[in-house]
């Protein structure tokens, strides 16, 4: 690995640790500067799943303040956690392309789903807060969905868990913002336990990486508290359309 390879490298995981963050999807960053240093796809997958993780902790230090109570959070951790096992599991034991294709579709629904939230609301029912007792089956049918695409294609998972929540709880984007980086770190420790054991992953480049996303992390997570609610909802809307049809266009074109 040469010098240019560091600098980019770094350089990467800043910004993925900023865009987590703030809305998650930074993995669209991190995961091309990988090939683009020669890691095979699958190699640079798991690679990227440790080297983010670290930054996903640095979002959740900075956020905790707008965490809802954490009595009413235990419950919805072991469903993250066994939901992202079962996405870790898959991404190790199925082919990568059949579901290169289905991702798109996955982000570009999550977002319409935060977009039309307030309409989709009238359908699901009115949403509840966390600190009023214990999520209800919503969240946790959200949370597991979320988490499992979050084992097998880190990307966009923050987008996918906002919207989700975001329709279903009853809480200012500021929390649910805190609450994704929360059940984000826990489908990233569950990955990369899986990964570590099982995974081809490129610890040389994971271990340059992964310092990036601590201070991307740090700083996406205070500005995410100081925007606006739906100044932040806008911009994950208009972050999160942007992704999928990246995504959407390098399944067409078979690029990644």
């Amino acid at each position: 690995m040469g010098f240019s390879d560091v600098v980019l490298l770094i350089a990467a995981g800043l910004a993925a640790g900023t865009v987590n963050a703030i809305a998650g999807g930074g993995s669209l960053i991190s995961f091309p500067a990988l090939l683009a240093v020669g890691l095979p796809p699958i190699s640079a997958t798991v690679t990227n799943s440790v080297s983010v993780l670290p930054g996903y902790l640095s979002s959740v230090a900075a956020s905790r303040i707008d965490l809802p109570q954490r009595r009413t959070l235990w419950p919805l951790l072991p469903t993250a956690a066994v939901s992202a096992l079962a996405g870790a599991t898959l991404l190790l034991v199925t082919p990568e392309d059949a579901f290169d294709f289905v991702v798109p579709f996955l982000v570009l629904g999550a977002t319409a789903v935060l977009a039309f939230q307030v309409r989709l609301r009238r359908v699901v029912g009115q949403p509840r807060a966390l600190a009023g007792g214990r999520p209800a089956v919503r969240a946790h049918v959200m949370v597991a969905i979320g988490s499992l695409y979050g084992g097998y294609f880190n990307a966009a998972l923050g987008v996918i868990l906002v919207a989700g929540l975001a329709l279903v709880l009853d809480e200012t984007m500021a929390r649910v913002s805190a609450l994704k980086n929360l059940i984000s770190a826990v489908v990233g420790v569950t990955a990369v336990v899986v990964f570590a054991l099982f995974g081809p992953v490129d610890w040389l480049a994971a271990l340059v990486v992964a310092p990036a996303t601590i201070v991307g992390g740090q700083v996406g997570a205070r500005i995410a508290r100081r925007v606006p609610g739906g100044v932040l909802k806008a911009a994950i809307v208009v972050f999160g359309t942007t992704i999928g049809l990246y995504l959407l266009w390098s399944a067409i074109t078979g690029r990644g």
